[in-house]
């Protein structure tokens, strides 16, 4: 096929990687009807996809990863940035130069006898000012068929690149799927990305966490905007007006369900709608007027199956039923269609699970679907996607929310007293951890601004970023920053919150207080919903008043201990800034 651009940088690049692993040959991916078609039944004739029921499923598909390639590995993640100092304590460090000598020698003449696929991509809608460019190189059918759902591919995108030089490179080469020798490595300073070893796609569709995470928030530092981990969704109150939150949650928090949430009857039938504009990945820019703005740069959602359901999510499994790719999910049989874990009470007897085994989900003890099985599903089946998801300039954030699983510390929601005191209160989160990244299960680990394993450089210049676009926002137009806690747990361990839908009410108290119209109640953290503010109206019978009551109460004693926490995970950052010092002496003083 003939390159599909003249652009020398993109082709100078190209030409150094074919030198390398030297594939049989090379196809540009146009993002044409014809091409996809053509590529899905190349997979499906090799067995690397299963063509599921398309009456049932139209253009949906399932794949198997091998066993030992079924999560992000942050262990072998790397930031290669010139000195150990700029990616700073929290990420793995590699010398530049010698990662690239160590991920060539792996990938060299890794393509010999295979097709290099070449995908340019756009984070973003495509020409926005928002919206950055990257080019994916990759031996795997799967990742080009996911990253046409997941980013903006095609011809139209190096239109919009031209001449320029301003693109994300992206090397992925399955190699032997070698746990030993698997790496992702992003160099922030070169937006250069090589996953190598690895079909999975959190390691593997570099356009996700690697690019619009790890390498845009360095470009975000620089530039002086933000790449967050954070859904944004828009509140629709009955008076028709939208406002847009944004919101952080470390994984199995329950951030997909916000993000497509369904009101409460109650709500439903006053004219309380929420509108999904995106579920994972917030980057954020000041418009002219002042405000923060954000947009989606992804194109498709990358969610977890286990779990998802029609009482849980009813949005996000609408949103799988066509043009969906399924992964290490269990294969029904009888009807070739797929199951999870948490579908519905009725798992397929006559099934593969996710393995290639036969399985018998009636019987078996065995799970049919990995805990971190996934479904690659275009944005544009959520039924309630935004009217503004396309809008190059964004939508303006009214508050930015942070969250976790803390059984009893943080209470139901609390508001921070202004932008720095929020972004401590980002920099303290914690939650237990789950499935999606490998590892213990249920440890309480810090994850701040859900970007752990996500920021691209030094999280202490990250914290001091946060900190710098607040002094250059009008305190009036900023956006409020708050906490939520929908797992805080009663004495007997049940949790005490609803949640799902239910999480409304929270929002809606939120919105109210970004608007100035309920008063809250000053505490040692920060201010706390009058219990009156928060509408039970309907779920009475679940949350009582004492209840309610408990639920917003903060415990002193619980925030001593937690201040050993903080003042241990701070200890880790030499450039720790001052203002994140002084919220914490605050805090201190505060409990006292």
């Amino acid at each position: 096929m003939e390159n599909m651009t003249s652009n020398k940088s993109v082709l100078s690049w190209i030409n150094e990687k074919i030198d390398l692993v030297k594939p049989e040959k090379v196809v540009w991916i146009d993002g044409t009807q014809e091409q996809i078609e053509a590529l899905r039944a190349e997979a499906c004739s090799t067995g690397e996809m299963i063509k599921l029921n398309q009456e049932l499923l139209p253009d949906c598909y399932l794949h198997r990863t091998a066993v030992n390639d079924v999560a992000r590995v942050e262990g072998r993640t790397f930031i290669c940035a010139p000195t150990k100092e700029e990616a700073g304590p929290t990420n793995n460090w590699m010398d530049p130069a010698e990662a690239y000598e160590m991920l060539y020698a792996i990938a060299k003449d890794s393509y010999k006898g295979r097709t290099m696929y070449v995908i340019p991509y756009s984070m973003g809608p495509v020409g926005s000012k928002f919206s950055k460019i990257g080019i994916e190189l990759t031996d795997s059918i799967y990742v080009v068929l996911n990253m046409v759902i997941m980013t903006r591919v095609g011809t139209d995108v190096l239109k919009a690149l031209g001449d320029s030089e301003d693109w994300v490179r992206g090397l992925h080469c399955k190699c032997d799927i070698d746990e030993e020798k698997r790496y992702i490595c992003q160099f922030p300073q070169d937006n250069t990305i090589i996953s190598v070893n690895s079909g999975y796609g959190g390691n593997v569709l570099l356009g996700k966490k690697c690019f619009a995470l790890r390498i845009a928030s360095y470009q975000g530092k620089n530039e002086g905007w933000q790449a967050e981990h954070m859904l944004i969704l828009g509140l629709q109150k009955p008076d028709g007006e939208i406002r847009y939150i944004c919101a952080a949650f470390p994984s199995a928090c329950g951030k997909t369900n916000l993000a497509m949430l369904i009101p409460p009857e109650g709500y439903y039938k006053n004219g309380y709608r929420v509108w999904c504009v995106g579920d994972d990945i917030s980057w954020i820019r000041k418009g002219e007027d002042g405000r923060l703005y954000a947009i989606n740069p992804e194109n498709g959602f990358f969610g977890v199956a286990p779990g998802t359901n029609e009482k849980s999510n009813p949005n996000a499994l609408a949103s799988t039923r066509k043009g969906t790719i399924f992964t290490n999910v269990a294969h029904n049989l009888d009807n070739n269609t797929v199951w999870w874990e948490g579908l519905d009470k009725n798992p397929p007897a006559n099934a593969i699970e996710w393995k290639g085994n036969p399985w018998n989900g009636q019987e078996s003890e065995e799970k049919g679907a990995h805990p971190n099985s996934r479904f690659t599903a275009p944005a544009v089946n959520c039924p309630c996607i935004s009217s503004e998801f396309e809008n190059p300039d964004g939508v303006p954030i009214s508050a930015i929310v942070f969250g976790g699983r803390r059984a009893k510390l943080a209470p139901l929601v609390y508001q921070s007293r202004d932008w720095n005191h929020g972004v401590f209160v980002g920099s303290i989160m914690a939650s237990e951890t789950t499935a999606a990244a490998a590892g213990a299960v249920g440890v309480v680990r810090r994850d701040p601004m859900a970007m752990l394993p996500f920021c691209g450089y030094n999280m202490a210049d990250y914290w001091q970023h946060w900190i710098d676009i607040g002094a250059g926002l009008d305190p009036e137009k900023a956006p409020k920053i708050f906490n939520v806690n929908w797992f805080r747990k009663d004495d007997e361990g049940n949790f005490m919150w609803p949640g799902f839908g239910d999480n409304l009410r929270v929002l809606d108290w939120i919105i109210d207080r970004c608007e100035g119209k309920v008063e809250a109640d000053e505490t040692a953290i920060g201010f706390v919903p009058k219990a009156a503010d928060i509408n039970l109206e309907g779920i009475e019978d679940e949350v009582s008043d004492a209840q309610l009551a408990e639920l917003l109460s903060v415990d002193v004693s619980l925030w001593n201990d937690e201040v050993a926490g903080i003042e241990e995970f701070y200890g880790k950052f030499d450039r720790l800034p001052a203002t994140l010092k002084a919220e914490l002496e605050t805090l201190k003083a505060n409990i006292k």
